[in-house]
């Protein structure tokens, strides 16, 4: 969201404009360098910056920001904070020969400045130095390799910051065949228009097939152009995703439905998982529309214009959910729905709740209250950035990344939306058989990630190690690997952002399925943080499975925005060793921020919070069914393992809305010490928490610590404490 600064300078005035013959023509020159044709090894350089990666130490305000300087546009400009030194950053992508360098500065240019080339990030070295630029537009003609160009400036020219309209890098790629960007999104990317024939026929064909393939292989988008539908009832079934493809979810309308029922497992809607809706207007024909799920199961970008329903037909059971910057103009009814976070949105009304509705930065939510009713209720939610997503651009497709929020209420789509579009030749378009390596070797180049449905072995780690990398999957594309690796590592870079993606645990143990941020990471990211978004783990269930630890945090100010980290209760390859998994989530950057999160089943710990400031809001949990007995899950002195752990170290921590449940089916005498462990320190504070036994299966005898009542008896009814210490 651009915030207006508190003071600008004037613009400069016409007579200070550098305008003359000398410039025009070096504009010109560089103009027809970007277009000479690269035909061989001793080809002429071609422009390599335009549009790439770039970072720099600081910004005037929201309307000068570092893309501006590699956007190809005269008319828009980078400036930096008002001191000495400040510098900007971009990454080619990979390593080239850099052979000039055209700098087109403002009036507030740099008087003295270095160009420094690195090819890891890390090392550096001086390709150009003055201390006498004349501003206006400079080539320089430099020498060397790099994949890293930065500019230094030390002393400025003027009392403003340093302000570029362009920073222009030249040279030569030599590292072979270069991986071709944008293309077809493959076959199981359904793309409709208002005119597409038989799009009832086309939608019903694919719910037909995945409707109760819970563990299936099937994968499907189906993505509908701006426009409006008449007359339809789209039901989604399992790894399905429907979405607009317009820029906002007004532009897409369905006088019709977006429908999840559970008629497929007897009224019961507690595994309907793994399906989204986004991007799009409703206008249903009941004036409802039904969207009946649990758990990985996103609804956002959605705009109701009547109300919403989030039971079953026939109130059966449901155990969801999460919805997040949408607007749904009439009634939510959750009904029977155990659990519910929504986030960022606009309601008119909320209907009921039963153990733990959270809400943040929700127009129209209803007033704290917790437990009676059992709403948690934060005017604001501290910092978000919504999910990227593909949208139509006339007939171009692109990828729309919202910009960061602050303390964020409502919608992120009413106006213009804040953000940044980058075009699909900007993305490596990932199908089903494409290597580990070349995935790597993509991201190396400077290109982004966008997986196309289906199923993806992986026989080494991806390797998100570029500042603002998108890796999008459409229609939960799931990434399984192979021998015991590490599914996906990010490195200590800024704005990475992981989005729609399923990690399937593979038969071999890994030590870790999603990283983010190499051990000891320490980097400051809170200007631009990573975020993790319906990003969800899974360890058994399609087939054995095993990981020692679903995911780990080790970044700062990571954003882990709706997250369900599962070891399977039920499916294939289940069983207390068979699908071994003892930590789902393993926290150790600080600042980290938990919008959303759901963790179940783990072998010990669910989730374990070692770093300092960290922040949850809303957290749902069972724990794991099937302990065999009291033995299997003692901790030292403690009856078992909490399900969301603050180490004893940390000083600073904070949550709001979190819930555990027992459900001991296999040894029913088992006893959990309590659902949440943390220090008592004035730093640590807890708001509205639950523990519940679910039918007597088990029980608790504390929430927190050694505070709660403990549960008892097989009336399901939770025990609460409404704030810790």
């Amino acid at each position: 969201m651009y915030t207006p600064p508190l003071f600008r300078r004037p613009a400069p005035a016409a007579g200070r404009r550098r305008t003359g013959v000398l410039t025009a023509v070096a504009g010109l020159v560089v103009s027809l360098l970007a277009f000479v044709p690269s035909t061989s090894a001793s080809a002429a350089p071609s422009l390599l910056s335009q549009g790439r990666t770039v970072t720099t130490s600081s910004q005037e305000n929201g309307g000068t920001p570092a893309t501006a300087a590699v956007d190809g546009d005269n008319g828009t400009r980078w400036s930096s904070a008002f001191s000495d030194p400040q510098w900007i950053k971009v990454d080619l992508g990979s390593t080239a020969s850099v052979s000039q360098i055209a700098l087109k500065w403002e009036n507030a240019y740099a008087k003295s400045y270095r160009i420094e080339f690195s090819t890891d990030d890390s090392t550096w070295s001086t390709a150009y130095s003055t201390t006498t630029s004349p501003g206006g537009t400079e080539t320089l003609n430099v020498s060397g390799n790099a994949r890293y160009v930065r500019l230094t400036g030390t002393t400025r020219a003027t009392q403003y910051g340093y302000s570029l309209w362009e920073f222009q890098v030249f040279g030569t790629t030599g590292g072979g065949p270069q991986i071709p960007g944008g293309g077809d999104l493959g076959p199981n990317v359904l793309v409709f228009d208002p005119s597409t024939p038989n799009i009832q026929a086309k939608v019903d064909e694919v719910f037909k097939q995945q409707e109760s393939a819970q563990f299936g292989t099937g994968r499907y988008a189906l993505m509908f152009k701006p426009g409006t539908y008449n007359n339809i009832n789209a039901q989604i079934g399992f790894y399905t995703q429907i979405a607009g493809l317009g820029l906002k979810p007004d532009d897409t309308t369905f006088n019709g439905d977006v429908t999840v029922d559970a008629g497929w497992f007897n009224g019961n809607a507690t595994q309907n998982f793994w399906r989204s809706a986004e991007n799009l207007a409703l206008n249903p024909v009941s004036g409802t529309d039904r969207w009946a799920v649990s758990q990985a199961a996103p609804f956002r970008r959605m705009h109701v214009k009547g109300g919403l329903n989030l039971a079953p037909n026939g109130y059966g059971w449901a155990s969801g959910g999460y919805i997040a910057d949408s607007k749904i103009d009439g009634q939510v009814g959750p009904y029977s729905q155990q659990q519910w976070y929504t986030r960022d949105s606009s309601i008119g009304s909320w209907g009921n709740g039963v153990w733990n509705m959270t809400f943040s930065g929700v127009e129209g939510a209803p007033a704290q209250s917790f437990p009676n009713p059992p709403y948690t209720t934060l005017e604001n939610t501290p910092v978000s950035r919504e999910k990227p997503f593909l949208y139509l651009d006339g007939n171009d497709y692109k990828v729309f990344v919202p910009a960061k929020r602050t303390n964020a209420r409502g919608v992120s789509w009413n106006g213009t939306p804040q953000g940044e579009s980058i075009p699909l030749s900007q993305f490596y378009v990932v199908k089903p058989g494409a290597s580990a390596a070349t995935i790597n070797a993509a991201v190396q180049q400077g290109l982004h990630l966008l997986f196309t449905p289906g199923i993806y072995h992986v026989d080494r780690t991806i390797d998100i190690d570029r500042a603002n990398t998108v890796v999008l999957g459409l229609g939960l594309a799931t990434i399984i690997p192979d021998n015991g690796v590490t599914a996906i590592k990010v490195g200590d870079v800024d704005g990475v952002k992981l989005a729609g993606l399923l990690v399937d645990a593979g038969p071999q143990n890994s030590q870790v399925l999603v990283q983010v941020g190499p051990d000891g990471a320490s980097a400051d990211h809170a200007a631009n943080p990573t975020t993790v978004q319906d990003v969800f783990v899974r360890v058994g269930g399609a087939g054995a499975g095993k990981a020692t630890t679903g995911m780990v945090i080790n970044n700062d100010d990571t954003i882990i925005d709706h997250t369900w980290l599962w070891r399977a209760d039920h499916g294939d390859g289940v069983g207390w060793e068979t699908n071994r998994a003892d930590y789902g989530l393993q926290v150790n950057g600080d600042d980290v921020l938990a919008t959303g999160l759901f963790v179940e089943h783990f072998n010990k710990y669910d989730v374990r919070w070692s770093g300092e400031r960290g922040k949850t809001v809303f957290f749902q949990n069972e724990k794991a069914y099937d302990a065999p007995n009291q033995a299997a899950i003692q901790n030292g002195a403690t009856k078992g393992y909490a399900a969301y752990k603050v180490d004893d170290s940390v000083t600073t921590h904070e949550g709001w809305g979190l819930g555990s449940y027992c459900y001991f089916n296999v040894d029913p005498t088992i006893r959990q010490d309590h659902g949440f462990q943390a220090p008592v320190k004035p730093g640590v504070k807890f708001h509205d928490l639950l523990v519940v036994s679910l039918g007597g299966q088990g029980q608790y005898e504390h929430v927190i610590n050694n505070t709660g009542s403990p549960t008892s008896g097989t009336s399901t009814v939770p025990s609460n404490v409404v704030s810790f210490p």
